[in-house]
C-alpha cells in the first residue's frame, strides 16, 4: 500500500529496475516499449474538457506532478501506457483524468475497468475518480470483496460508466453478465506488482479474456518484475512507457535530529525557545493542516515572533506575494503545509523544522530534501511525540537514514 515501505525496499526497488533495463535492453524489449517525453507544465495546457479540470482544481490540485505532466496526455490520446512510479507520486490521478477524459457520458454503460490490489486502494480511486468527475457527470462503482453480491448487481444493472474494483469481485460479476463487458474500452491495471505478487496473475488473465478485443490498457506500479513485464507483453499494443524515477532530491549534507516533545502542548514551548536560532538563517515550519498554519502564525506572533504563513486556501496571489518576500529575506521564518512542500525552492533555506512529522515517509523527502540543494548543507529538525515515535522509525527505515537527538549547541551547525 501507499506510505508503507518493507525494510529494504530501496535495495528492492533498484534490484527490479535494474532487471527491468536488462529486459529492456535485450533486442526484443527495445521494439516492445517506446519512451513518451513530452511534458505538460499545467493542466490547462493538456487539452483537457472543461468541466474535467474545473473537477482537477476543485480536488485542489494546482500543478501536475512529474507522472501527471508525462502520464495524462499519452492515456488521453488511446495508447497503451506502462507507467513507472513511486507510491505517492500523483498515479491515480493520472490515469483517472486519462479514462474521464474519454468516457461518453451520453452511453450509461461500463466502459473502462480498474483493477486494484485492496479493496481500500479501489473505494479510494473510486472517491478519486468521482472527485474529479464531479463536473461531468461520471457514475462509478467500486466493486470489492466483503460488500453485498446483490447489491453489487443491483447498482451495475442500473448503470455505471467506470467499474473499480478487485480481481475476485470483478470477475465474478462478469462471469454473472452483471457486469457486461462490450462498452469496455479502457482498462487498468493499478499497483500491478502489488497485484502479481497477491497472486491475482490468473485472475487478471482471466478477465482480460472477456473483455473486447480491441481495448486500451495502461499498467501503472512501482516496481516492474518479470511477471508484470509478461502481462504487458501478452495484452498491449506497442506501449508507451512513461517512468518516472525516485526524486531527484536528496538528504545528503542535511543533518537531521529530533526533539523528544512528550506531549502535543509543548511543541510550540519547543519552538519559541529555537526561534533566536531559526532566525539566524532563513526556516521554514511544516504542520499538518492549514488550520494549524493559521493558529500557530497566531501563536508565534502573539509572542512578538516574525512569521509568514502559507497555505492552500489562499489565494494566488497572497501566496505570491509572501513567497516573495521570503525569498527576499524580508521574513525569515515561513510556516506552511504539505501541499506547498515542493514549491519551495527557496536557496537560503538551511533549516527546515517539521513541527508535526509528515503523514507519508515519501513527504518527508519533499519537506527537507530541498534545504541541502546547491550544494549547502542544511539542518533538519523533527518534534516527536509519544505518537510520532512510530512513523520517525518508518522514515528512518524508508530512507535508510539515523536520526539523532538534537545536541544542545544547534546554532554552531547553521
Amino acid at each position: 500500500m501507499a506510505g508503507s515501505a518493507p525494510e529494504g525496499s530501496q535495495f528492492d526497488v533498484r534490484q527490479f529496475d535494474s532487471k527491468m533495463n536488462e529486459l529492456l535492453s535485450a533486442d526484443d524489449g527495445q521494439d516492445f516499449f517506446t519512451s513518451y517525453d513530452e511534458i505538460y507544465d499545467s493542466f490547462d495546457a493538456m487539452g483537457l474538457q472543461e468541466n474535467l479540470l474545473r473537477g482537477i482544481y476543485a480536488y485542489g490540485f494546482e500543478k501536475p506532478s512529474a507522472i501527471q505532466q508525462r502520464g495524462i496526455v499519452p492515456f488521453c490520446k488511446g495508447l497503451d501506457v506502462i507507467q513507472q512510479a513511486q507510491s505517492g507520486t500523483g498515479k491515480t490521478a493520472t490515469f483517472c483524468s486519462g479514462i474521464l477524459q474519454q468516457l461518453n457520458y451520453e452511453l450509461l454503460e461500463c466502459q473502462a475497468l480498474v483493477l486494484a490490489p485492496t479493496r481500500e486502494l479501489a473505494q479510494q480511486i473510486e472517491k478519486v475518480m468521482r472527485a474529479l468527475g464531479d463536473y461531468l457527470g461520471v457514475k462509478v462503482h467500486a466493486c470489492v470483496g466483503g460488500t453485498s453480491v446483490r447489491e453489487d448487481q443491483r447498482i451495475l444493472s442500473s448503470g455505471v460508466h467506470v467499474v473499480v474494483g478487485t480481481p475476485g469481485r470483478v470477475f465474478d460479476m462478469l462471469r454473472r453478465q452483471s457486469l457486461r463487458p462490450d462498452h469496455i474500452k479502457m482498462f487498468v491495471l493499478d499497483e500491478a506488482d502489488e497485484m502479481l505478487s497477491r497472486g491475482f496473475k490468473d485472475q487478471i488473465y482471466d478477465i482480460f479474456q472477456l473483455l473486447p478485443p480491441k481495448i486500451q490498457v495502461g499498467v501503472f506500479s512501482a516496481t516492474m518484475p518479470p511477471e508484470a513485464l509478461e502481462i504487458t507483453r501478452k495484452f498491449m499494443n506497442k506501449p508507451v512507457r512513461i517512468l518516472v524515477k525516485r526524486d531527484e532530491l536528496t538528504l545528503e549534507g542535511i543533518k537531521q535530529f529530533y526533539v523528544n516533545v512528550d506531549k502535543e502542548e509543548w511543541k510550540l514551548e519547543t519552538l519559541c525557545d529555537l526561534y533566536e536560532t531559526l532566525a539566524i538563517t532563513q526556516s521554514v515550519i511544516f504542520v499538518n493542516t492549514r488550520r494549524k498554519v493559521d493558529w500557530l502564525t497566531d501563536k508565534m506572533r502573539s509572542r512578538d515572533h516574525t512569521v509568514s504563513a502559507t497555505h492552500g486556501d489562499m489565494d494566488q496571489n497572497t501566496r505570491d506575494i509572501i513567497m516573495r518576500e521570503f525569498r527576499s529575506g524580508s521574513s525569515r521564518v515561513l510556516i506552511t503545509t504539505d501541499l506547498l512542500a515542493r514549491g519551495i525552492d527557496v536557496q537560503q533555506v538551511s533549516l527546515v523544522i517539521n513541527y508535526d512529522l509528515p503523514t507519508q515517509p515519501e513527504n518527508y523527502l519533499h519537506r527537507i530534501g530541498r534545504s541541502g540543494r546547491f550544494g549547502r548543507k542544511g539542518v533538519a529538525i523533527n518534534f516527536v511525540t509519544k505518537d510520532d515515535e512510530r512513523m520517525l522509525s518508518d522514515i528512518q527505515r524508508f530512507y535508510n537514514v539515523v536520526i539523532e537527538e538534537l545536541p544542545a549547541n544547534v546554532a554552531d551547525l547553521l
